[in-house]
């Protein structure tokens, strides 16, 4: 049974958007959503069906001998793909409405599912060359994403994107080369699966080979200093695009990292060694640059991608501090800043459909035009910053706890110290917004007058975009109330490896 759910997670996506593109039946809009929709229903279902079977195995088949593609479900792969088939469900709910004015919308679907079929491969890859081959699929498949409205600008971003992807994604390759030939099986192993009579004569080579592979893995993830193509890509695409692509596919780049620095090397042989040191140097920068960034810029999706640079280093930054608690951290920060950047971008992509703002200087008063869409932000706004009792702040807590119960000389401290700053930045350049909408006070906004904010529409945007605004917003605090809901299977995860 158990690998019957394994093929079908993967192959039941990837037929649907077949046959989005390729009926008749579902050429019209209304027939149309409602297949896509049910489409990502069903394979949310069996991504949880799948959880509750546990740990297995299947072999697709071998590319040579030595080298099968397995798909298996252990731990690491039910935490990650329980959230991107949850988040990809709700941004696709959302968008059925918002992309009326997007057009391309059978392109559109049909790419989106492609996506998540992609990403569920890559979340029950059993071996480094699964993953590979998923996380190749995964980047052509979402270009499109990026490309969707053909501008010159979008072809830009989509080329930049896909720049950027390919060279990380050429430096992941030399690993998956490398490690894949020194491993003593080709499946995960929690805890390393190196043969450590070669790691023991050849140390200083492996660790050079792991740091360039992983800089190369978190391209995806936006670390510095590959993280040009993220304030690129994600703005210029539509908006429950953005919001997945900066939710979830750049968490595709931080399971690599799982993979690589937990089931292939293993936490012991990096701990201490120089490639930890620079790890950890790389994703403070990029936690504090990406908050300077985001607070400078004006376009509101782009002050939205530049958080996501900064946010998703908070995670890598506790994944390199190699500890248990830190772990932790880093997992629920996986899961929870999906659920806050989805619905910031959603509420942006509210706001832009109704408004056609997209500077922020230009949303003074929106908040009594768009109550319920910029309560939604609020709220997505002030869980980023990590104000309790909201769930972002007991990640943050737990990554904060894992730096200081580390050892890691200097990082114990100036990591929470570098964090701490950057939660006040994303204060800064997030709680303005809501303020102003809420309290205009006598200002107009940027190069327009009082009268001209009085003109906007004042109307919230229709049930199919409000409500799974409102299902992230409930996450928020259901999960912050009660974080052993994700907290307890990560907690299993991460004794297992440390």
């Amino acid at each position: 049974m158990q690998a019957i759910l394994l093929i079908l997670v993967v192959l039941f996506p990837a037929l649907c958007a077949a046959l989005t593109w390729a009926l008749p039946a579902v050429r019209e809009d209304k027939a149309r959503d409602r297949f896509v929709l049910a489409s990502l229903i069903v394979t949310f279902a069996l991504v949880v069906g799948l959880c509750l079977t546990g740990d297995g195995a299947v072999t697709i088949f071998s590319i040579v001998e030595g080298l099968p593609v397995i798909l298996s479900s252990d731990g690491v792969a039910r935490l990650f793909a329980v959230l991107m088939s949850g988040m990809w469900l709700v941004s696709g709910a959302f968008s059925f409405t918002y992309m009326t004015h997007e057009g391309s919308q059978r392109r559109y679907y049909t790419f989106y599912l492609f996506t998540l079929a992609a990403l569920m491969g890559l979340c029950f890859a059993g071996t480094l060359v699964t993953m590979y081959l998923f996380f190749e699929m995964m980047t052509l498949l979402s270009v499109a994403m990026v490309l969707h409205s053909m501008s010159k600008e979008a072809v830009a971003a989509g080329l930049k994107y896909l720049l950027y992807s390919i060279a990380g994604a050429m430096m992941g390759l030399m690993g998956v080369f490398f490690f894949t030939a020194k491993a003593t099986t080709p499946v995960f192993v929690a805890g390393g699966s190196l043969d450590a009579a070669w790691v023991a004569g050849n140390t200083p080579l492996m660790l050079a080979i792991l740091f360039v592979t992983i800089v190369g893995f978190a391209t995806k993830a936006g670390m510095f200093p590959m993280h040009g193509w993220l304030p690129t890509a994600h703005p210029i695409a539509p908006a429950p695009a953005s919001a997945v692509l900066s939710g979830v596919i750049t968490k595709a780049g931080v399971l690599c990292v799982i993979r690589f620095l937990y089931f292939v090397v293993g936490a012991d042989l990096v701990r201490g060694t120089w490639v930890q040191t620079a790890l950890i140097i790389l994703s403070l920068i990029t936690v504090f640059m990406g908050s300077m960034m985001a607070f400078k810029t004006n376009g509101l999706k782009k002050r939205l991608a530049y958080s996501s640079v900064s946010q998703v280093s908070y995670v890598l930054f506790g994944l390199f501090m190699l500890n248990e608690v830190a772990f932790r951290g880093a997992m629920l920060h996986v899961y929870f800043h999906s659920i806050m950047k989805n619905l910031l971008f959603l509420s942006a992509g509210s706001i832009i459909f109704k408004t056609g703002l997209t500077d922020v200087r230009d949303l003074t008063g929106i908040g009594k035009k768009m109550p319920a869409t910029i309560w939604c932000f609020t709220l997505a706004g002030c869980s980023l910053v990590g104000v309790p009792p909201l769930c972002g702040f007991f990640s943050k807590w737990q990554l904060a706890q894992g730096a200081l119960a580390s050892g890691v000389a200097v990082f114990s401290w100036l990591g929470p110290v570098v964090l701490l700053v950057s939660a006040l930045l994303t204060g800064g350049y997030l709680l303005p917004i809501s303020i102003n909408g809420f309290f205009p006070g006598h200002a107009g906004g940027h190069g327009h007058g009082h009268e001209e904010h009085a003109a906007v529409e004042s109307c919230e945007v229709n049930k199919t975009m409000l409500i799974p605004m409102i299902i992230l917003a409930v996450l928020l605090f259901v999960l912050g109330f009660a974080p052993a809901l994700v907290e307890g299977p990560i907690a299993a995860v991460a004794a297992a490896l440390l």
